[in-house]
């Protein structure tokens, strides 16, 4: 099927008037523009990311796992965005809704890939469902991580909730949402935009479109009659950017310029970011690897290595020592417990994890 090339995207998102995509960052220039050590971290927690994606698939794929989905090609924007969040819980800090690709924030944020791994393999050990959800349907409430859900978009609406109740106290913090691009078409983005930006009453929300240019395997460029998913804000007077989302510094500065708009004043934005999907939809569409598509891990190296920022043997060891820490945890998940058959109503009910369905 054919789709136009991310560097024919850039071509034209830098013609948009309102927002010049990478005429300001280092996706337009062979230099950087944040400090080395930042450069360096985010490229660590970016390898990091993609080793513990690929340990999944290869789970998966030796049928250990039921299924999978990720975010493998989203680094480059996962994981500024994990950097960027005010971390903690309650409302005076950020309020995430994300969606299954979100493994590169969440490793930003700092959780463990044991976690993700426990995930996937349905182990009662657990800590985002006990055992009983997809991979990567994460959920962290002492980060304010909202569960993430398998029906498409729902998060857009249910992040209203929490960018209301964050207006409605003068909280600190705002609420972030990401989805993609064809669920767009879902009556929850549209929702989002109208509840969001009402006069007198706009809400601190961050709402995110990870636009990959494919809907599980239709072509993005068959579906969309707008130029720019981000447009549609303009109509409600959102405040609109687009960001080319292979590369974490131009993300990291575009996306902290918006979030910190969205905190001083207490409005919200829509912001469409360029990514990839390196491995396909997920395990549905065979979960492997896609040549044809930017890999902005890769671009990323490609420039460090240029601006000496590293060496290739450091490059190396980084991904063979998250490799084997994937492979231990692999092998300490493997011997853990699946759920019981009497903890199928655990958490259904809050504050009473152990009550008696039949009571209700």
């Amino acid at each position: 099927m054919a789709r136009l090339s991310y560097l024919f995207i850039m071509e034209k998102t830098k013609a948009m008037p309102s927002q010049k995509i990478s005429q300001s960052t280092s996706a337009k220039k062979n230099k950087f523009y944040l400090p080395k050590e930042q450069l360096l971290y985010m490229h660590d927690l970016m390898v990091k990311s993609r080793v513990l994606e690929e340990r999944l698939i290869k789970i998966y794929k030796m049928g250990e796992a039921f299924f999978w989905i990720g975010g493998p090609g989203e680094e480059a924007f996962g994981v500024p965005l994990g950097l960027l969040v005010n971390k903690g819980q309650g409302i005076q800090h950020d309020w995430l809704h994300l969606h299954y690709r979100a493994t590169p924030t969440l490793i930003a944020m700092g959780m463990e890939m044991i976690d993700s791994i426990r995930l996937i393999m349905n182990r009662a050990t657990d800590r985002c469902t006990g055992g009983r959800n997809f991979s990567n349907h994460y959920c962290f409430p002492e980060w304010n991580v909202a569960p993430v859900t398998s029906p498409i978009e729902v998060q857009y609406g249910h992040a209203l909730g929490t960018a209301w109740v964050q207006k409605r106290n003068k909280a600190k913090g705002i609420t972030v949402v990401s989805g993609g691009d064809a669920g767009t078409a879902e009556g929850d983005f549209a929702s989002c935009l109208v509840w969001s930006s009402r006069p007198g009453n706009e809400l601190p929300i961050f709402i995110t479109v990870q636009n990959n240019k494919w809907g599980i395997s239709t072509d993005y460029d068959s579906q969309h009659g707008e130029k720019y998913i981000a447009d549609r804000g303009k109509a409600f007077g959102i405040r609109t950017a687009t960001i080319y989302g292979n590369d974490p510094e131009e993300s990291y500065i575009k996306m902290k310029e918006e979030m910190d708009y969205i905190r001083k004043e207490r409005k919200p934005v829509l912001a469409e970011i360029f990514v990839s999907r390196l491995y396909g939809h997920s395990s549905a569409s065979g979960a492997n690897f896609v040549s044809f598509e930017e890999d902005p891990l890769k671009m990323f190296e490609q420039k460090l290595l240029s601006n000496d920022y590293i060496k290739e043997s450091a490059i190396k060891e980084l991904y063979t020592k998250y490799d084997e820490q994937s492979k231990r945890d692999w092998e300490t998940v493997r011997k853990e417990p699946v759920p019981t058959p009497e903890s199928i109503w655990d958490h259904v009910y809050a504050n009473n994890e152990n009550a008696d369905w039949r009571k209700f």
